[in-house]
């Protein structure tokens, strides 16, 4: 996953009504907040000081400049005093990048002894902010709102976690899956409009003969393949589970082989997602399994029969979680079967072979086991069992006339007893607000049986970029009752044509 270099502008709003020295003085009080924001490292990407903005042709040219540049993955707005609203409709206009108003001001307390007038005309952010947000409303553009201190440590939070939310909707501009074969028959929640999604999201979702990947496998060199499997098993611990050690070695350079030969095709056409049929697999000697899973844990999406909604919404996701310290893994999952336990209910999350090594809770272990669908010899894949937590799962839907984004809360926990003979990667988890009222939601909803997952996104991050693309998102959480849901989808079905 190649690192953007990305960098956030930050407008600060004003007028000439109070003098040169008000200007000056609103210039320095925007140029330190900008220097100890970024001195902090409490963001994932620097903001960019500009000058401020006074009047309408200043304001259109920013944003153009804006627009023009494409390191620049969003706009910070913030009127540090009165800013007349209508001067920022040109540029509103003009704007293509992700918008958040941050409603904050220099200082933190009123200076209850030396406060005058000249102090309220300076710092009237509470003014100024409300008549551009008015404007932004009227003109029914989607933005961010953050209110508070510029220091408080929550509101950095915030400002964080909506950066990674716009480079997210600046990758979707420039997004592209690459389908291998077409989707597993007579399935339709993988089914969708691309030509839609391209017009709505901006991906480049596009179909390849599985017999061109087939063949970039095969020009592999065994050199390349060997040197690939000494790293798996130098990373790795292996179970052979009784398997001969020479055999089971060579069905392991089987995904190396299909791991390195899919990795150089993608990047030599410019693809950041794929998604593959265990139907239609061509000359290729074993449904790609451990290849797919490291694969995802280099950035890439995937999406399993042919789901390629899934597979762009986990490269988002990826996208939106990079760097993060202490990140606690993204992956495609795919909901199989459940615990009806009373107090212990779950849903466990597994699918055939390819679940990311980033969700692992220990060391993954490679096995060799068969495997039906497909109809190729025994595929490699890592096992393991996921760490436990609070996390968040997604299913991008399309309605035939629209698109709709689920949003869930669940909760992660160890299952109950193990399961040595499951030769997969698990994942073992009950949705918010509790089982029963989670599952009825999301079928309601109609939410797909493949999710987007991470532990690293919040639902509000989910939200905003449901939001800036203009779908209806809808949200399971702790707070969700199945009357008012109920309700909701039915307002959206109104709202959302």
């Amino acid at each position: 996953m190649n690192k953007q270099g990305y960098q956030f502008w930050f407008f600060v709003g004003s007028q000439d009504l109070y003098g040169e020295g008000c200007l000056r003085h609103v210039a320095e009080h925007a140029r330190v907040m900008v220097e100890a924001i970024n001195a902090s490292q409490d963001l994932p990407y620097p903001l960019l000081y500009k000058p401020v903005l006074i009047t309408g042709d200043m304001i259109r040219r920013m944003f153009q400049e804006a627009g023009e540049d494409p390191s620049c993955a969003g706009i910070i707005t913030w009127m540090h005093t009165f800013s007349p609203a209508k001067s920022w409709i040109a540029g509103l206009k003009a704007n293509t990048k992700p918008l958040l108003h941050l409603h904050t001001q220099y200082n933190e307390a009123i200076p209850y002894d030396q406060i005058d007038m000249d102090f309220m005309n300076e710092n009237q952010s509470a003014h100024g902010g409300r008549e551009y947000g008015h404007m932004v409303t009227r003109m029914g553009l989607f933005r961010k709102v953050i209110a508070g201190h510029w220091k408080n440590p929550q509101v950095r939070q915030r400002l964080a976690a909506w950066m990674r939310t716009a480079v997210g909707i600046v990758e979707s501009s420039r997004l592209k899956v690459m389908r291998v074969a077409d989707n597993m028959r007579n399935v339709a929640v993988t089914e969708g409009d691309k030509v839609e999604a391209q017009l709505k999201f901006g991906w480049q979702v596009d179909a390849w003969p599985v017999t061109e990947l087939a063949a970039a496998v095969a020009d592999v060199s065994e050199a390349d393949t060997r040197q690939l499997v000494e790293e798996y098993y130098n990373s790795y611990d292996i179970l052979l589970d009784g398997r001969d050690q020479e055999d089971f070695r060579r069905h392991v350079a089987v995904q190396a082989q299909i791991e390195l030969g899919f990795e150089r095709f993608l990047q030599e056409k410019d693809y950041h997602a794929i998604v593959t049929h265990f139907d239609d697999l061509g000359t290729l000697k074993q449904l790609p399994g451990l290849a797919i899973q490291r694969l995802m844990m280099k950035g890439y999406g995937f999406g399993a029969e042919g789901d390629w909604k899934t597979a762009a919404m986990v490269r988002l996701m990826k996208q939106m979680t990079r760097d993060i310290k202490g990140a606690r893994g993204t992956s495609m999952l795919e909901d199989y079967t459940y615990h009806l336990v009373p107090g212990e209910e779950g849903i466990l999350q597994a699918h055939m072979l390819e679940i990311c090594p980033s969700l692992a809770d220990d060391k993954p272990a490679i096995r060799c086991q068969p495997l039906s669908m497909g109809n190729r010899e025994d595929p490699a894949r890592l096992v393991f069992t996921s760490k436990t937590g609070p996390g968040v799962a997604v299913s991008l839907i399309d309605l035939g006339t629209r698109f709709r984004l689920i949003i869930a809360e669940v909760d992660c926990r160890q299952v109950p007893r193990p399961m040595p003979k499951l030769p997969v990667a698990t994942v073992f988890w009950t949705p918010k607000p509790d089982f029963t009222t989670g599952v009825e939601a999301w079928i309601l909803a109609g939410g797909a049986h493949h999710t987007a997952f991470s532990y690293d996104l919040t639902v509000e991050q989910m939200v905003d970029w449901g939001e800036h693309m203009g779908i209806e998102a809808l949200v399971i959480d702790r707070d969700t009752r199945l009357t008012r849901f109920k309700q909701e989808i039915l307002l959206g079905q109104a709202v959302y044509r």
